[in-house]
């Protein structure tokens, strides 16, 4: 191959580059890693969820927006629910010193994320207060 031979593939191959970078968007990608996936390499768990697929991405005709939407409140349970025996539905007052106390000490030391029990929910009091008021509270 002479110089000139070179110089033309190096043209053409910086050339090829440009154009390819140009028209390659992150849905062309994302389609193209999903084509790629073999049906071992899937996730064939959330291929069955109401959540985005890469299937979908570019994919105008699609809505946005909650997957169900708000139940009125005539059709939520008005009664609450029955529990065994010895316990029972109570009020929690977070305004009262006590209350918010128990309810921190309960998350703190029983509520866990992980099966290892290594990440508990440790949330503040000043959040669980604000967090298990009825809304409109403030």
């Amino acid at each position: 191959m002479d110089e000139n031979d070179k110089q033309t593939e190096d043209t053409k191959h910086t050339s090829d580059a440009n154009i390819s970078e140009s028209e390659i968007s992150i849905d062309t990608l994302a389609r193209k890693v999903q084509e790629s996936l073999s049906l071992v390499k899937r996730h064939k768990f959330w291929e069955t969820q109401p959540v985005g697929q890469f299937k979908d991405i570019g994919d105008t005709s699609l809505l946005e927006g909650p997957i169900e939407p708000p139940t009125p409140l005539s059709e939520v349970k008005q009664e609450p629910y029955n529990l065994p025996n010895y316990y029972e539905w109570i009020t929690c007052d977070m305004d009262s010193t006590q209350m918010c106390n128990e309810v921190y000490n309960l998350l703190t030391s029983n509520y866990v994320e992980d099966d290892e029990n290594m990440f508990r929910f440790n949330y503040s009091k000043e959040f669980l207060q604000w967090a298990l008021r009825p809304p409109g509270y403030y």
